[in-house]
């Protein structure tokens, strides 16, 4: 009769166990003869998508985090904000960018899906910039004309030109807070970016564009001074003002609410643990990226600063 050491059996399935799991962590973790690392807040890679009409200033931002954080990748990629929260859903990227938060429906959804609520909250607030063309003589609007312009009811061959006919935050922003949920008239043409919304006004005597104030408010970015020569930034009336007052996008009209067209900036990270995306956040949040916010002329949301009346001398 034949007897079988089970303990033998075992101890040389366990051995043999061991080597194969090694090899293959050693295989993937060795690629192209490179470790690769597991990602943490400080290194590794993270795509981001972000609201087509904030590419300066994140650009900007990501500059500095990147130099902060030398092994710490956020690729952005800019698009309309319907398509940013696509990318949310379907986790083609963990974090957003883009000009409201979540909805109840929309908290609803990632409970049931991903049983947490990505995190959210404002960064900054920014505006809707009027862009009109050099030769133009209408440089002071008030809301009622803003309306009529995009809804095509005021006289005139006035062409309003926007980041896209559709799904974008400036649309968006133009059909909720100033249509009143109507769509604009057929006098409304799209352009495929900010840029090319200034591009499109430059050259049409009759044209009027909407941006975001963060194309056109950095008054040390050569580019931007570049696109201030080539359009006028139209004055808005203050109708919280009490009296005939008209106002340009600046950051103490932003703060106070003077200027009629403001929105939020806000992030929504889809994150459940501490990664890059949560390094950036704080980034964002905290003393250095608010301070980025402030120099591009949006006004930070978490630091506060005062701004005080001063007297010129002549």
């Amino acid at each position: 009769m034949r007897f079988v050491n089970y303990n033998y059996i075992r101890k040389k399935s366990f051995g043999f166990l061991c080597i194969v799991l090694s090899t293959i962590f050693w295989g993937c973790g060795n690629r192209g003869g490179q470790k690769i690392l597991q990602e943490t807040p400080i290194s590794g890679t993270i795509h981001i998508s972000v609201d087509e009409s904030f590419k300066p200033i994140i650009d900007q931002q990501i500059k500095v985090f990147e130099s902060s954080f030398p092994d710490a990748k956020v690729i952005a990629h800019y698009k309309s904000e319907a398509n940013c929260f696509r990318d949310l859903a379907d986790d083609s990227a963990r974090m957003i960018i883009v000009t409201r938060e979540l909805n109840r429906e929309e908290e609803k959804f990632y409970q049931n899906s991903f049983h947490y609520v990505p995190k959210f909250d404002l960064l900054a607030f920014d505006a809707i910039a009027v862009i009109v063309n050099n030769r133009s003589a209408d440089t002071i609007l008030t809301m009622s004309k803003i309306r009529s312009i995009l809804s095509d009811s005021v006289k005139g061959p006035i062409q309003a030109v926007m980041d896209g006919v559709s799904a974008t935050s400036t649309v968006r922003y133009v059909i909720d807070s100033v249509l009143n949920g109507r769509l604009p008239g057929k006098n409304v043409v799209a352009a495929r970016s900010s840029e090319q919304v200034i591009n499109f006004v430059a050259n049409n005597e009759n044209a009027i564009g909407f941006i975001g104030v963060s194309w056109i408010g950095d008054q040390d970015d050569p580019a931007q001074l570049n696109f201030l020569q080539r359009v006028r930034v139209a004055a808005i009336k203050c109708d919280a003002c009490g009296e005939s007052t008209y106002v340009q996008p600046f950051q103490a009209n932003i703060a106070w609410k003077r200027y009629p067209m403001v929105r939020g900036l806000y992030y929504i990270l889809k994150e459940n643990f501490k990664g890059i995306g949560s390094n950036f956040v704080n980034f964002l949040i905290y003393e250095r990226g608010q301070l980025i916010f402030r120099r591009a002329y949006l006004v930070p949301s978490r630091m506060s600063f005062e701004i005080r009346d001063v007297q010129m001398k002549k």
